[in-house]
Formats: structure tokens, sequence, C-alpha cells
């Protein structure tokens, strides 16, 4: 067993990274960061809580997962790596390029797992749309548009919509999307980007519209605050045909109704959820690849245990990082970044 520390008991932690944890037959939850012990013991008698990593003692983990808030994230990896202990770390991994890479290079030295939780890489409808584009069910790609928007109106008081490093709706809902297009097309050869802050009191961007050019198709990525209707997924056209979705995977939702992630239906969609088939004479409608989070963890167990690949590879992640800069330079400068 993996004995795993995790750093930080907010949403996160709760929702997407604990339930796998007791669920697997992997890795032990020991030992928890936080400043809320009563919350966690109260649920979880024998895990152990600490009030700050300085705290934990050492030869007792193996793993640590971070979940804390996008700015603390490069000093409290670098610390745990050199506590010897291997790191799942939430998305963004850091903030800038030279962080991460810096921190690779110590996970290298120290002979150790670095790891970054992008779990929307098993979401069911990524894993539809990369079957669609690998099966060539769509012809040749021409123009791939994915979306995150939401309905969110008005300005919450949490640190993702603060005015410190890391915040804002690029900071958050970036990484996903922009991980999904370096997984399914790698590095772009150039990326022009909006970002914008349109809410009232708004202290954070909470608007961003992107376009990635490929030698063959570009890529159009976005997230909105005011989108009341239904989020429309994906759009991927090509010379045969054209793949529309509506909706966000189902497992985010199962998670925080507290459903078994083993259960036999785990990340399937009804039928009414399916995304639609667009050809020159004939629509139908495409079944949902069954999404499962729980593969980051399959492949994180292997890697750590015995030497398997990283789930999420380092390259993409520098790749994400750096795209996400670059975006914010295009958006100040109100011009196209060519990538090297």
């Amino acid at each position: 067993m993996i004995r795993t520390l995790v750093v930080g008991h907010g949403f996160s932690a709760q929702t997407f990274h604990i339930p796998f944890l007791l669920a697997s037959e992997s890795f032990e939850w020991l030992g928890s960061v936080s400043s809320k012990p009563d919350v966690i013991q109260k649920k979880h008698p024998l895990v152990k809580v600490y009030d700050a990593i300085d705290a934990i003692p050492s030869g007792e983990y193996d793993l640590a997962i971070v979940t804390t808030p996008n700015h603390l994230h490069f000093e409290q990896v670098k610390q745990l790596l050199e506590m010897d202990l291997h790191v799942v770390v939430e998305k963004p991994m850091v903030l800038n390029h030279c962080h991460a890479t810096l921190l690779f290079d110590i996970a290298k030295t120290e002979q150790k797992v670095l790891s970054v939780f992008q779990n929307r890489r098993w979401d069911g409808d990524f894993l539809t749309v990369k079957s669609l584009l690998q099966n060539g069910t769509l012809g040749s790609l021409g123009r791939f548009v994915s979306r995150f928007d939401r309905f969110r109106p008005a300005v919450r008081e949490r640190w993702r919509e603060s005015a410190i490093d890391g915040a804002g709706i690029l900071w958050d809902l970036g990484p996903h999307l922009l991980d999904q297009m370096v997984a399914l097309f790698g590095r772009p050869l150039s990326i022009t980007a909006n970002v914008s802050k349109l809410r009232t009191g708004a202290k954070s961007d909470d608007v961003f519209e992107i376009w990635c050019q490929y030698p063959s198709h570009e890529v159009i990525l976005g997230s909105s605050c005011f989108q009341a209707g239904p989020n429309m997924r994906f759009s991927v056209e090509g010379t045969v045909g054209s793949y529309i979705k509506h909706g966000l995977d189902v497992q985010e939702n199962a998670l925080k109704a507290g459903e078994s992630v083993l259960g036999e239906q785990w990340g399937a969609e009804h039928d009414s959820q399916w995304g639609q088939l667009y050809q020159e004479s004939s629509q139908s409608g495409v079944k949902t690849v069954p999404g499962n989070y729980g593969e980051f963890w399959m492949q994180l167990a292997s890697a750590i245990q015995s030497g398997g690949a990283n789930p999420v590879p380092h390259e993409d992640v520098l790749t994400v990082i750096e795209l996400i800069e670059k975006a914010h330079l295009s958006s100040e400068q109100r011009k196209t970044i060519t990538l090297n």
C-alpha cells in the first residue's frame, strides 16, 4: 500500500481525491495537513492531522497530494519532494515555466514521481472525441472548439476570484482545456488570447477566449461566467462530419452526490446526454465512452510501485504552463504569440 498524505482539505481534496484513495487497493490515506482537524477526524478518526508540512514526521508517508491554492504549490511541492515523498499536485502545477522545470529536476534527482492531477483526460466526452479523431469518423480535422462555461454572474468571496497570483478563470479552467488540447495535438504553432474581467467588482479574470494554430487545423478554447444555458462542450469539425457535445462529464456531480466510484455504471451517461454526429445527409447519436478518473490513480500507482509511465507526461505539463503564460501575454499585448 502507498502510504498517503493529503495537503489541504477543501473541495478538491474531498471531491476528487479522497473518494478514490478510500476505494483503492493501492493507496492508504493515513494523514492530512489541515487547519480543520475536527472536520477530518469526525468522519475519519484514524487519519492523523498536522497543522503544517513541517510537522510531518519523517518516513511515515510515501506520497503527498497537494490540493492547496495555486500560489502555494511551488514551495509546498519543493518541500515535499525534498522530504523524500512522491507528489501529486492539483492543476495548475505552478504559475511559471521556470518553477515547473525546477520541480521536475528535483523529482528526477530525488528519484520521485511528480504528477499533476489532470483528471479531465479521463472525462467521457473527451475520450469519445479522442476515439472519433483516431478512427477517422470525422475525416481530416479542420476546426476544434472546446468550452467550459458556467453561470456565475456575481463575484464570490473566495481565493479563486481574488487578486492573488494564480487566481482567475484562466488559471482555474484553462489548464483543463489546454491539457486536453495538448494531449490530442501536442504543441501549437501560435497562440492568440483575450483574457478579461467582465463582472462588476471582478478582481481577477472571469472570461477568456484562446485561439491556437496547428499546421492543418485550428483550436478555439473558451470560458464564460455568463452562460446560463447548456454548456456547448465540444464542436469538432472535419471533412466528413462534425461532432457536437453539450453538458459536462457526469463524474463530478456523482462525486458531489457521494456515489461509489466502484459502481458498475460509474462514468456512464444516459443516452439523452450523448453527443450528435452530423454528416452530409445524416445525424446520429454517439454513445459517450464512460469516463473514469480512477484511471489516473491506477496509472499513478503503477508509476510509483513499478516504474510505469507518469499518467500526465512532464512535457505536457510544461507546455500547458507555458501556454497559459503566453495567453496572458497575448491578451496584454493584443497580439499573436508565435511559439518556438
